[in-house]
């Protein structure tokens, strides 16, 4: 079978397609048949050795993906053969609150990943995916989707009425902006541009802010919450962001830390914490039962989750490069 492999660090013009034999099947193992993964930044980061990885030797990058189970093993109860799943982004980690050894061998970090036509893997480490979405967008379940219901609903526990700002227009702030509308919240969406801010007034979000235009966007939260300031922030920014978002969130709100687009490094005010009683969450995407509940709220909502370009199985650098250059809005796939 066909399948990618990439060192950490080597760029992403390292990425090269190998050949692979099938792996065996254990006791409670099952095969899927891949049929799409989507990309996350942490890939770039892979690719570009800022993510931590235990070994030098190349590794099968990504951990998003969804298939057809093809085959299982005797010990195997959760599955049967021709189920339609996504992969769980740490296979071990299932319920409760993360420990390391729940959080150890995420896929295409700490182990093999994803980006390959066939996965071998443990029963427990997938959940079903609705049936209304296609195979690529039920590919963007798995990191985005429950890093954003992670924020919003676990960490943050808004319930309708709240109010959250996602920042930009990515995967996980997408992904948050149709979680937020279909449970009732009140979003605004900030990005560099203004044609994806109309998508997202399209997506429901209740207000825009152009941040270059607008670089105090702080302030502009704060008027239009009435001085108050949001529920709850999912920062995805980093050094660039976090000490505003803190400033955007009403006292006692949550800043959902998720990712540092601009650099993890930088400073912030304790006192604006404090004063605030703000909380500092860190949202390490999320548990399998957190993806099933995803998976039921996106399937009695309809929700469909906005896929910005689908690319071929042989076009898997042009994706990278796609997502590197920042242009999507949602999520870049790969069709297998």
């Amino acid at each position: 079978m066909k399948a990618y492999r990439i060192r950490a660090g080597a760029g992403i013009g390292a990425l090269e397609s190998f050949e692979r034999a099938s792996a065996p099947l254990s006791g409670d193992q099952v095969r899927v048949r891949v049929r799409a993964v989507s990309l996350n930044y942490r890939d770039l980061m892979v690719a570009g050795g800022s993510y931590p990885v235990p070994s030098d030797a190349p590794l099968v990058p990504g951990s998003d993906a969804v298939g057809e189970i093809v085959e299982i093993g005797p010990q195997v109860g959760r599955w049967k053969v021709g189920d339609r799943v996504a992969t769980s982004f740490f296979p071990h980690w299932h319920d409760g609150a993360p420990t390391p050894h729940a959080t150890r061998d995420a896929f295409g970090g700490g182990a093999e990943g994803v980006l390959s036509e066939e996965l071998v893997t443990g029963e427990r480490s997938l959940f079903a995916v609705p049936a209304h979405l296609s195979d690529a967008e039920a590919a963007t379940l798995t990191c985005a989707g429950v890093t954003a219901w992670n924020a919003l609903f676990v960490e943050s526990r808004l319930a309708p009425g709240a109010s959250v700002l996602l920042l930009g227009t990515g995967g996980v702030s997408i992904w948050g902006l149709q979680l937020a509308k279909a449970a009732g919240l009140q979003a605004f969406v900030t990005s560099s541009s203004d044609d994806k801010l109309v998508r997202a007034k399209a997506l429901g979000a209740d207000a825009t802010i152009n941040y270059r235009s607008q670089p105090e966007w702080q302030r502009d939260v704060l008027e239009l919450t009435g001085g108050r300031g949001v529920d709850a922030v999912l920062e995805v920014g980093g050094k660039g962001t976090l000490q505003r978002s803190i400033d955007a969130a009403t006292m006692g709100g949550t800043i959902a830390v998720i990712g540092g687009v601009s650099g993890f490094a930088g400073e912030f005010d304790p006192f604006s914490v404090i004063a605030g009683a703000k909380r500092l969450a860190g949202i390490y995407v999320g548990s399998r039962t957190m993806g099933e509940d995803l998976s039921r709220f996106v399937g009695v909502n309809k929700i469909v989750p906005a896929v910005d370009r689908v690319f071929a199985f042989d076009q898997a650098n042009e994706a990278y490069a796609y997502l590197r250059d920042g242009a999507h809005f949602g999520k870049v796939v790969i069709a297998v």
